[in-house]
């Protein structure tokens, strides 16, 4: 695993800044984490979008770039088992932002932004997972049931609590490993 010796300076001040950027205005259902050690690897969190069968599940996924980053693609990896048309069983990413499309102005958050939408717009045309691009194209309704199954059996849900006359909602943070409250 590269470190950040291994990164061009130029890369680990660009990525630091976009990391900063990230942690101060966030994306819509996505929160960003990097150990600090290492900004080679970085990881997110995306909340599945309202409406898709991933709905309050949060995904775990990974960013890994190379020496040549931002020439080259970061490669992207589902950590939370998920079945999708674009997500292989090993977690591989196919979304033609981090192949043929990628362009070295892209940055994190349109990467980021990118696969939260892949959730909402699967491609089953270019699937990685036959199963779920054949049953998504053949019969949703089967699709979205299989898909919600695996989500409520892999991912952790965003949950509301109800105390002290009031309505408080939490999420794990699993960067630090605590439970924050707003």
């Amino acid at each position: 695993m590269a470190t950040n010796e291994n990164l061009p300076p130029n890369v680990i001040k660009q990525l630091a800044r976009e990391l900063k950027n990230l942690d101060e205005t966030p994306p819509e259902g996505i929160r960003v984490g990097v150990n600090d050690d290492d900004f080679s690897t970085i990881f997110a969190d995306i909340e599945g979008p309202a409406g898709t069968p991933y709905e309050n599940g949060v995904f775990r996924m990974k960013l890994i770039l190379s020496r040549d980053f931002p020439h080259s693609p970061p490669k992207g990896y589902f950590l939370t088992k998920i079945f999708h048309p674009n997500i292989a069983s090993n977690g591989e990413i196919c979304v033609n932002t981090l192949k043929r499309d990628w362009n070295p102005s892209l940055g994190l958050r349109h990467v980021l932004v990118v696969v939260r939408c892949l959730l909402i717009e699967p491609f089953p045309e270019s699937a990685l997972n036959e199963q779920a691009g054949k049953l998504l194209l053949d019969n949703y309704d089967e699709y979205a049931r299989h898909a919600r199954l695996v989500a409520h059996s892999f991912t952790h849900f965003k949950a509301v609590q109800m105390f002290n006359n009031g309505q408080q909602v939490y999420w794990l943070d699993w960067f630090k490993n605590q439970t924050k409250y707003i």
